[in-house]
């Protein structure tokens, strides 16, 4: 398929990255299935997906599933679920994979490409996000900063040729005016990514706090550094080649760049859903642990977001 024409979008998980994304290729002519909540599904086919950015309001007609068979025939699959459901999804979505479809896996955290891979059979690759999005409301979705995708190939895959794919794959995106940088070193540029994730997200859940709240806060920025120094040194034991400049500074930048957000933990956390800790600071604890580095901050804010999400089921009983 030339990067000219469209294919069958399919996007399994369509929450508020699933969403925004799926919503960009749709707008822009793209045939979109969205595979997602009964709730969101249901508002979706009645009136359009709401895309609420900050360029421009429009409602967008899209086809929406709860199914994953939905996906059947797509040529673009972009990957949305949380962390903790990537190897459950993969194997769901499976049996509906053509083998000449592309998956792309939008999710946080930096394994969730090798989880996922054992159970599909078609070319995957991971991407990396920035976008600063929520459900409003089922069907509504609101969009408060940037919107960039960073995408590459992963070992055992050849950078090299994966690449005519990538382009194909971030050809389609910038038709829907997505910015998208194919990266030949997507490793480095998902733990830089991570490192935000584990800097902002507990922070964020914690404090109640949009980033903007945090970058203005010295002992909250404070405690965000160290966390991030933390990810750059697990990686750097880890043998990650991390992008170049200063990554700590670049996060704090984050807070001016993407001001209006909370994080994703956050907006789990105020739904009484299931977080992701476990794949961000959880995951640089236990990679720390098992290459001899210290993480006390990134160990101090896993273990009160899961206090914390824990709560409500305490409180209930």
């Amino acid at each position: 398929m030339s990067e000219g024409s469209w294919p069958a979008v399919a996007v399994v998980g369509a929450g508020a990255v699933g969403c925004y994304y799926g919503g960009m290729l749709a707008r822009a002519g793209a045939p979109v299935t969205l595979i997602g909540r009964p709730a969101h599904v249901q508002a979706i086919e009645r009136h359009g997906l709401l895309l609420e950015t900050l360029r421009f309001t429009d409602r967008v007609r899209v086809a929406a599933s709860t199914q994953m068979a939905a996906a059947r025939g797509a040529g673009l699959v972009l990957f949305c679920v949380k962390s903790s459901d990537s190897e459950a999804a993969a194997s769901e979505l499976a049996p509906h994979l053509a083998p000449d479809a592309v998956l792309l896996s939008l999710q946080n955290g930096v394994d969730n490409l090798e989880r996922l891979r054992p159970h599909v059979s078609c070319p995957a690759f991971a991407a990396v996000v920035y976008v600063a999005a929520a459900m409003a409301a089922p069907g509504h979705l609101r969009h408060t900063g940037r919107g960039d995708l960073v995408i590459g190939a992963l070992p055992p895959d050849d950078p090299v040729a994966a690449r005519p794919v990538l382009e194909r794959v971030a050809g389609w995106l910038r038709r829907a005016d997505v910015a998208c940088l194919v990266s030949d070193n997507v490793e480095g540029e998902l733990w830089a990514k991570l490192l935000i994730n584990c800097a902002y997200n507990a922070i964020s859940a914690l404090g109640r706090a949009r980033y903007a709240r945090i970058g203005a806060h010295p002992q909250a920025l404070g405690v965000l550094k160290d966390a991030a120094r933390e990810v750059i040194a697990v990686a750097r034991a880890a043998g990650v080649r991390l992008p170049d400049g200063d990554l700590v500074e670049a996060a704090c930048a984050i807070s001016r760049s993407m001001a209006g957000a909370t994080s994703s933990t956050a907006q789990d956390i105020a739904r009484g859903r299931r977080t992701e800790i476990d794949h961000l600071n959880g995951y640089v604890v236990r990679r720390g642990e098992a290459l001899g580095v210290a993480t006390p901050v990134n160990r101090t804010l896993h273990a009160l977001v899961r206090l914390l999400e824990e709560a409500a089921p305490e409180a209930a009983r």
